[in-house]
């Protein structure tokens, strides 16, 4: 069974062409990479898939089931940008927050969600953070937050839009280590990445887009040049620019 299958998925902005028919499965338990250059359609296939956009065709199932079946089952991190870091709260409230969606109507989070809070707070390195203002924090560090609240839900699938942007080398191992545990329980995981040269060592599986679906399987079989030339141009090469990457960090450029 599939964790996620997508068909003909078509999605518009203001009638211009954003994804245009695309189709994959996922099996169950995996690490998935969606890579692809700067507008190819990566944010918009994941916010499309857990219903934040709506597309023009095509359908999305979780384990065959609908996404109105699913939702208590999916977690999502948006991307840093997109939230609001002044908003008057503290790291342990804002993983709690994740307890939300299974509590019963009209109750609030007691001493077992506060618990559960604290120790994903502790699997994440910020327990000794956790009374202190989410806007305090460093940004790697308020990535690390959202990751601990995503937790709280105890999701079946997890969605991550560029977690590892703009953040600490120590955060983005933290981060990336919690995953790869994830999937040991058969936990699915989908996460927005722009970083090419840890793609090999960080993903079991990828999705190629450039507004089509380059390809999408098993990292060692879609993450080749001549795919990723496909997706970035022919001139792309993953050697060279792992290379140019090496030289801009040495020279202390990047």
């Amino acid at each position: 069974m599939s964790a996620l299958q997508v068909s003909q998925l078509s999605v518009n902005y203001e009638k211009t062409p954003v994804l245009w028919d695309i189709n994959f499965a996922i099996p169950q338990g995996k690490l998935v990479g969606i890579i692809g250059p700067n507008g190819a359609g990566k944010s918009t296939l994941m916010k499309a898939v857990i219903g934040l956009i709506t597309p023009i065709s095509g359908k999305v199932d979780f384990f065959t089931k609908s996404l109105k079946q699913m939702r208590n089952s999916i977690a999502y991190v948006p991307q840093r940008e997109s939230v609001d870091w002044d908003f008057p709260v503290t790291i342990l409230d804002l993983v709690v927050m994740g307890s939300y969606g299974s509590l019963p109507l009209f109750k609030r989070p007691g001493k077992q969600e506060y618990l559960k809070a604290e120790n994903y707070l502790k699997k994440v390195g910020l327990f000794e953070l956790k009374d202190r203002q989410i806007s305090q924090l460093s940004g790697g560090q308020q990535q690390r937050a959202f990751i601990a609240r995503a937790l709280m839900q105890d999701a079946q699938i997890y969605f991550l839009d560029e977690p590892f942007a703009g953040i600490d080398h120590s955060s983005e191992k933290i981060i990336i280590d919690i995953l790869k545990k994830l999937t040991k329980e058969n936990k699915t995981i989908f996460v927005v990445h722009h970083d090419l040269n840890t793609v090999e060592s960080y993903y079991e599986w990828v999705i190629l887009l450039n507004m089509r679906l380059i390809g999408c399987g098993e990292t060692k079989e879609v993450f080749t040049n001549k795919n990723l030339q496909s997706a970035y141009g022919k001139n792309f090469s993953l050697f060279d620019d792992a290379i140019k990457l090496s030289k801009k960090i040495s020279t202390g450029l990047d």
